[in-house]
């Protein structure tokens, strides 16, 4: 499901920076582990029409950013 974001040379980790990348148009696919901290981001998403993939936990999305602590958001960018 993170392969994606693994393989990804491009991405941004945090909901602020998510939601910046929603926001100018250069995120491709968002990932989001908690629901309740980025609903906003959520519904960002669905307006602009980017695909979102729900994480199991912060901890796994963090990981897949490879970051040692967990993530609430990430988002692929585009090329």
């Amino acid at each position: 499901m993170l392969k994606q974001l693994t393989e990804a040379t491009k991405h941004v980790v945090g909901v602020k920076q998510t939601a910046k990348a929603v926001e100018k148009g250069t995120a491709k696919l968002v990932f989001i582990a908690d629901i309740r901290i980025s609903r906003p981001l959520l519904e960002s998403c669905e307006a602009a029409g980017i695909k979102v993939i729900t994480a199991d936990s912060m901890h796994e999305l963090g990981k897949a950013c490879g970051i040692h602590v967990g993530a609430a958001a990430a988002a692929v960018l585009k090329d």
